[in-house]
């Protein structure tokens, strides 16, 4: 364990841009970075960047 790392884990669900697809392939899609992958989105940004995503926003409910 890291303990000088503070950084805080991203996670899509409650994100507004996070949703379900409908292809069993690819079940999580990103409606900000616009694409569907087999892996949560979160992670997806981590793989390819080596950082958090930095555009969750909370789902609000009306």
């Amino acid at each position: 364990m890291n303990a000088g790392n503070n950084n805080k884990i991203v996670t899509c669900n409650g994100c507004h841009y996070f949703y379900v697809t409908y292809k069993k392939e690819r079940p999580w899609g990103c409606k900000k970075f616009g694409f569907i992958s087999k892996f949560i989105p979160s992670r997806e940004v981590f793989n390819t960047t080596g950082t958090e995503c930095a555009y969750r926003i909370e789902k609000t409910y009306n």
